[in-house]
C-alpha cells in the first residue's frame, strides 16, 4: 500500500510541475497582448489561469498532507515519541473533519457543475470543480498512512 501511496505522490508532484509550467503560457499571452501590439488580446486566458491555479492550490495541499507540512503549526516544544504522536493522531482527527467536508460538499459542487461550461473557454466545469472532492479523498488516504504510523508508535512497548 505505500508503494502506491508513494506513486500516487509522485503522480502528484508532476502533476503540480505541469501545471505550474502550463501556468506560464496563458499568464504570458496576457502580458504580452495587454502590454504591446504583437499578439491580440485573449480573454480565455484569464480564465485558464483562474483554473489553473485552483487545481495548483489543491494539488499542493494534497502533497503538503502527504508530507505533513500542511495544516501543520508547530507550537510545541520537542516531545517524546507518544506524546509527539498522540498530538498528531488529534491534529490529523481535525484535518480529517476538514477533508470530509471537502469530498461531501465537493460532490454537491461536482454535481452543480455537471452540466455547465465555463463562459470564454467553453471548458467542462465539473473537471475544475473535481478538485475538491479529489483533495479531499486524497488527503483522507494520506491521513490514514499517518494514523497507521502514529499508532505504531502508540502502540509500543517502549519509547524510542
Amino acid at each position: 500500500m505505500r508503494k502506491l501511496l508513494a506513486a500516487w505522490h509522485r503522480v502528484l508532484v508532476a502533476l503540480l510541475v505541469a501545471s505550474v509550467a502550463i501556468l506560464v503560457v496563458p499568464v504570458t499571452l496576457q502580458i504580452v497582448s495587454r502590454y504591446t501590439q504583437l499578439i491580440p488580446s485573449y480573454i480565455w486566458t484569464e480564465e485558464l489561469s483562474r483554473f489553473l491555479f485552483i487545481w495548483m492550490i489543491m494539488i499542493g495541499a494534497m502533497i503538503g498532507v502527504r508530507e505533513g507540512t500542511h495544516f501543520d503549526v508547530d507550537v510545541w516544544p520537542d516531545l517524546a515519541p507518544k506524546p509527539q504522536a498522540l498530538l498528531a493522531v488529534v491534529s490529523h482527527l481535525c484535518m480529517l473533519v476538514f477533508a470530509i467536508v471537502f469530498v461531501a460538499w465537493g460532490v454537491r459542487f461536482v454535481r452543480f457543475g455537471w452540466d455547465q461550461t465555463s463562459e470564454l473557454a467553453e471548458l467542462p466545469m465539473p473537471w475544475i470543480f473535481a478538485a475538491w472532492p479529489i483533495a479531499g479523498l486524497t488527503w483522507i488516504v494520506f491521513l490514514g498512512e499517518h494514523f497507521v504510523d502514529n499508532l505504531r508508535v502508540l502502540m509500543a512497548r517502549h519509547e524510542a
